[in-house]
């Protein structure tokens, strides 16, 4: 699975107890699509992340709220007891790889990162600069799956 989002806050690091690191931070993606009436809608769903390791490590040192970031991973659902004794779960993405979009700074820098165990295409797959909470403006016309050529 694969996203492409804003932090929606800064990343976390923690040990845990065998040692090893894990960065926790959450990320935003935007949806826009027409209604049955056609108007144009947007959601918004906020993605719980996790990062472990030396990608970990990475993230919560380059990683800050607002940048733009593309995240690789696998959906995962944890449960446990909560202290008043209710079930407790939790949804998140483990990242198997992050690529580091620009920072939100304007420092017109970026940084790229991903996991040993990511194959690496070789393809140049920077996002885009932009400026924080810059919107994208969406073509109007509705896009015909038969007019793309792959």
């Amino acid at each position: 699975m694969f996203i492409i989002g804003n932090l929606t806050r800064d990343p976390e690091l923690k040990a845990l107890p065998s040692g090893s690191k894990v960065c926790s931070f959450g990320v935003a993606t935007n949806r826009v699509f027409k209604d049955k009436e056609g108007a144009k809608q947007e959601l918004t769903e906020f993605h719980n992340i996790s990062a472990f390791n030396k990608l970990g490590e990475l993230s919560g040192q380059y990683l800050k709220k607002g940048q733009q970031v593309l995240i690789e991973g696998r959906i995962q659902t944890r449960s446990w007891d909560g202290q008043d004794g209710q079930k407790r779960y939790r949804t998140e993405i483990i990242a198997d790889n992050i690529q580091f979009g620009p920072k939100g700074t304007g420092s017109g820098s970026s940084a790229g990162a991903s996991s040993s165990q990511a194959p690496s295409s070789g393809k140049n797959t920077e996002m885009p600069a932009s400026e924080p909470g810059e919107k994208i403006d969406y073509p109007q016309e509705e896009i015909n799956p038969d007019d793309i050529p792959f």
